[in-house]
């Protein structure tokens, strides 16, 4: 079985530099390595829910100061199998349309590194998909039916079919997730043995786990989600030339607020904030309803119908039209809006983003998902069409469904 390990799982900042240096599960482990075994400055990274941690005896994935992540290739025949398979999909000289549109799907790769004056220990150089995120939220899902693959032995083949026995009938083992909680500004972790524990009656209510930031259920980040593994499902359904065994899936989404700082043409400072929480949702948050932080002339408005006030009181001042004539004109040309809070919903506060800030209508607010496969050292070649994948990737995607609509 391919080592769970995931390609890409450190949260750098803006200056390239590790930005979670005060998570104290990271400083314990830096603590207990040796300083010989840093490897030139590589540290473990931070954001690895799954397969071998870096320790003693185990080398899990490093962090390498340009920013790519390390991945030490496996002994024989995984290690080289794996080699291979990124340096057939990212040949320069590639020509094969199918590898072509799943580099997408990967992580990119950067060839091999070896520490100096050790050429044997050869790692992946790996992009780190995690470093446009500030607070990554990240799961990783084994997919496909079998987590063994056709040469494996029978003492092999009884060892993973124990470890879960319903793979086969589900198609995928949630490995490991790290999801952000708002609320008390921390990450909740999930190991391998919770992934296990989950039956089929409680996997849908796991897997949502990772959508919830202690607030609400993320639906704009699971629905981004769903369209990308389908778009992997779309790739599986038309290439018959490989099997994929004990491959993963890895999700990572922005755990933080979105929040954007707009300066209008006359001045305003508009800031948009996604808030979990808000007087338009009753109760139940809808991460898509933005609110403002509107800002002129030295005031602040905070709540809608105070951005329509401060709006109206500027423009007013602004062009010394005080009567209550120069009032109606204003809001006959869409300068402003008063609407109680009770009769807002989703499309009004659309169109009070337009009518009282002059946002444009294109300006949207994009959450930020990645999907991507990990773990290569268990494909093969084929003449057909990876069933148990495919079988894997449409239960996934069926128990993500559900969880979006409920």
């Amino acid at each position: 079985m391919a080592e769970s390990v995931l390609p890409g799982l450190l949260h750098r900042s803006d200056s390239g530099m590790e930005s979670d240096r005060g998570d104290p599960e990271l400083l314990l482990l830096l603590r207990k390595i040796p300083s010989e075994r840093s490897l030139n400055g590589c540290v473990p990274l931070s954001h690895q829910v799954a397969g071998h941690m870096y320790g003693k005896d185990k080398v899990g994935i490093l962090q390498h100061p340009d920013g790519t992540v390390l991945k030490q290739l496996q002994p024989p025949p995984r290690g080289p199998r794996e080699l291979n398979f990124y340096s057939m999909v990212f040949s320069p000289d590639c020509t094969n349309g199918f590898f072509l549109d799943l580099q997408m799907f990967l992580p990119k790769y950067f060839g091999t590194w070896s520490p100096p004056g050790s050429s044997k220990d050869l790692y992946l150089k790996l992009e780190d998909v995690t470093c446009k995120f500030k607070k990554p939220c990240i799961m990783d899902i084994k997919i496909g039916q079998k987590s063994y693959d056709p040469y494996a032995s029978a003492e092999k083949v009884q060892q993973q079919i124990s470890k879960y026995p319903l793979m086969e009938e589900v198609g995928f083992l949630v490995l490991g997730m790290r999801v952000y909680n708002v609320c008390s500004d921390s990450y909740e972790t999930q190991n391998q043995h919770y992934g296990r524990s989950l039956t089929k009656e409680t996997i849908k209510e796991g897997i949502s786990k990772f959508f919830h930031n202690g607030t609400c259920l993320r639906r704009d980040a699971l629905s981004e989600c769903i369209q990308k593994v389908q778009d992997i499902l779309q790739w599986f359904e038309f290439q018959e030339n490989y099997h994929f065994y004990a491959s993963s899936l890895l999700f990572v989404y922005e755990g933080a607020s979105p929040q954007t700082t707009k300066r209008l043409l006359d001045g305003t400072v508009v800031e948009k904030t996604v808030i979990p929480k808000g007087p338009f949702t009753d109760g139940e948050c809808n991460n898509n309803i933005p609110t403002f932080n509107l800002v002129r002339n030295g005031m602040k408005a905070e709540s809608l119908s105070e951005i329509c006030s401060l709006q109206k009181f500027c423009s007013t001042r602004r062009h010394n039209q005080t009567s209550q004539n120069s009032e109606n004109a204003d809001r006959e040309n869409g300068s402003c809006t008063i609407v109680s809070h009770e009769h807002l919903n989703r499309n009004l506060v659309s169109k009070l983003e337009n009518v009282c800030c002059h946002i444009p209508p294109d300006v949207k607010e994009c959450s930020h998902v990645d999907v991507r496969m990990i773990d290569f050292a268990h494909v093969f070649p084929s003449n057909g069409k990876d069933e148990g994948y495919i079988y894997g990737l449409k239960n996934l995607i069926s128990a993500l469904q559900s969880i979006l609509h409920d």
